[in-house]
């Protein structure tokens, strides 16, 4: 019988527990991982290919990549640049789309300031912050996307996985501690056979569980409005001239906020008043 989704609880300090549980998991599975993770979902493309030509932008949480090549109808029209904590990915990332260019990829945590504020005009985090182990350090990574991207016309496209899943999931979610738009904390396991990891002998496949937080309807939105609170924006398009308050001079809209495949996405514009 297949391994099955648990729930579970954070012990200790989150960034230990993550480290151990997150991120020494993906630098053992990268390959067998990056294997599985090549097909672009369809929101995610879409959105990527409709930004603007010489736009730069960030993929926190790059894992293998697989998004650093698009747009695949315009090669070359925008940059992406690709952010990670396991190194065992990037270096796969670096070569994403298998067509001898390259990647632009960095190490680097998804909390951290490794840049100047507003230095992109676009960011994504694709299936990142879920694996973050409390809600504070979920809402920082939102802040950290909105802070890297321009004030004036930056774009923003977050996806974390649902605990509602769709009928072609393999996996059942427990919410036993899910209550409103609180979340499910859960181990989700990862099957790794001996040929996996490059080994001949026919032993026992090693189960890895790594750590996810399954997002409840409504959490994801809230994180963006706990966030947007943090730095001063107002949350929704600009209001009329004598509407808003004078000292509200920038905000951040939600222009998509749903949910597909098992995952619930937002994608957000900014905006500054003149």
């Amino acid at each position: 019988m297949a391994p099955q989704v648990q729930a579970t609880s954070i012990d200790g300090e989150p960034q230990v527990y993550e480290e151990k549980n997150v991120h020494a998991i993906y630098d053992e599975i990268a390959p067998h991982f990056s294997s599985t993770r090549y097909k672009p979902w369809p929101i995610i493309a879409a959105f990527i290919s409709s930004l603007p030509i010489g736009w730069i932008g960030l993929d926190s949480g790059t894992g293998n990549g697989k998004y650093l090549p698009l747009p695949f109808d315009r090669p070359g029209a925008i940059c992406t640049i690709g952010l990670d904590r396991s190194r065992n990915l990037l270096n796969i990332a670096k070569n994403a789309g298998n067509t001898g260019k390259i990647r632009d990829v960095v190490l680097g945590d998804i909390l951290g300031r490794g840049w100047r504020v507003a230095a992109f005009d676009y960011a994504i985090s694709i299936a990142t912050i879920h694996h973050l182990a409390t809600h504070e350090r979920r809402k920082t990574a939102v802040k950290r996307l909105i802070e890297a991207v321009s004030p004036n016309h930056g774009r923003v496209l977050i996806y974390v996985w649902a605990i509602e899943q769709d009928a072609l999931s393999k996996r059942t979610i427990p919410v036993d501690g899910a209550t409103g738009t609180r979340g499910q904390d859960v181990v989700v396991p990862w099957v790794l056979s001996r040929q996996d990891k490059g080994s001949q002998a026919s032993t026992e496949p090693q189960v890895l569980n790594r750590y996810y937080h399954m997002f409840a309807k409504g959490e994801l939105s809230g994180l963006v409005q706990d966030a947007a609170s943090e730095l001063g924006l107002q949350l929704g398009p600009p209001l009329g001239l004598g509407e808003a308050p004078i000292s509200i001079s920038r905000g951040v809209e939600m222009v998509q906020d749903g949910w597909e495949r098992s995952n619930y996405y937002v994608e957000l514009r900014c905006w500054e008043l003149p």
